[in-house]
């Protein structure tokens, strides 16, 4: 009787029990490397934000050059209006 249940237990439960795992296994290791993946992106990223204050300034400085010529815009309009 102990001899029929090792045998089920060594052909059927054995085998799915590594399956099972396996496919457990590849699923961590794409985890792992969309994690890789994503800290690579991160860490190019970051060199790429050093000159975020320089491109703030620069943008800071277009829009006052903007608003001064609406403004000259809307008075010129506003004086043909009158």
């Amino acid at each position: 009787m102990w001899m029929l249940g090792n045998v089920i237990l060594v052909v059927a439960v054995i085998p799915i029990l590594i399956a099972l795992l396996n496919r457990v296994l590849a699923a961590l290791e794409r985890i792992r490397a969309a994690a890789d993946d994503i800290l690579a992106g991160g860490v190019a990223l970051v060199g790429e934000l050093d000159t975020t204050p320089e491109l703030l300034a620069t943008t800071d400085r277009v829009i006052a050059e903007v608003a001064d010529g609406a403004v000259r815009y809307a008075g010129s309009v506003g004086k043909l209006l009158d």
